[in-house]
């Protein structure tokens, strides 16, 4: 399964990045007099409602998840790691001020605080980055937040503590590197929730507007021709649960080879 998520990930970033240029069609050309066409040797999955290819369409559709996905997963997990380092290592009231902000974001659900942002900012990828932000970094901060709390106690951080090394230097080289494992596997785990909840968010007109290419507001503009297009939806709606289960595929993967007990 690792071997396989990271064969769907690597066909995904080719996509993203080589993809466009090889593609024989533009993803924004129409031609409205083959509009809905099904697919076909020239269109392999078809024409959607305005007559663009819908190939190109999700070839360039995985820039945007992947630049969205990476995007949030980088600002969240440094906010993340750097907030749970501090309240982990120094305890007390910082510890208590992180963590009751911590769960103030955790009772909501997450999607629902994403859109409401989006909501109040506008629909935009900008926006729609900002607010994934906002809620991605609280699993990391927990997490690295427990890892803290544990290294924090043992004898070779008391030993460095001992000749003198200052906070700063603890946590970064002594505290942080050991959380540096499980902070991968949430980070590829997150790029899986940041994918989808960008397809949700423009699905819903929240996200990436028109025309420029989306999975989520390709599903959107499929919905009124399930019956006499499916491909519309068909094949974007693939993509999207193809990577998301190629990213989780790949952080289970991960989870199991840096685990220590294994």
């Amino acid at each position: 399964m690792t071997r396989v998520g990271f064969a769907i990930v690597l066909v995904a970033v080719l996509a993203a990045t080589v993809g466009p240029s090889l593609t024989p069609f533009d993803p924004s050309s129409q031609v409205l007099s083959q509009r809905l066409e099904p697919p076909s040797l020239s269109h392999p999955f078809g024409l959607d409602e305005l007559g663009r290819d819908i190939l190109a369409r999700l070839v360039a559709g995985a820039r945007i998840s992947l630049a969205v996905g990476l995007a949030v997963v980088s600002v969240s997990s440094l906010i993340g790691m750097a907030l749970g380092s501090i309240a982990g290592y120094f305890g007390g009231v910082v510890d208590d001020a992180i963590s009751r902000v911590v769960d103030v974001l955790m009772a909501f659900p997450g999607i629902l605080l994403a859109i409401a942002l989006v909501a109040v900012l506008g629909p935009s990828l900008t926006n729609v980055i900002l607010a994934l932000c906002v809620i991605g970094w609280v699993g990391y901060a927990r997490l690295v937040r427990g890892q803290a709390l544990r290294t924090r106690e043992l004898e070779y951080v008391q030993a460095a503590r001992a000749l003198g090394a200052g906070p700063a230097r603890i946590v970064l080289r002594h505290v942080l590197p050991t959380a540096f494992p499980a902070v991968i596997v949430q980070a590829t785990l997150g790029m899986a929730g940041a994918i989808l909840a960008e397809a949700s968010l423009s699905f819903l007109g929240l996200g990436v507007q028109p025309p420029t290419p989306s999975w989520g507001t390709m599903l959107d503009a499929g919905r009124s021709h399930l019956f006499d297009a499916p491909h519309l939806t068909l094949f974007p709606g693939l993509a999207i649960a193809t990577l998301v289960l190629g990213f989780n595929f790949l952080g289970d993967g991960l989870r199991d080879r840096l685990d220590p007990k294994h």
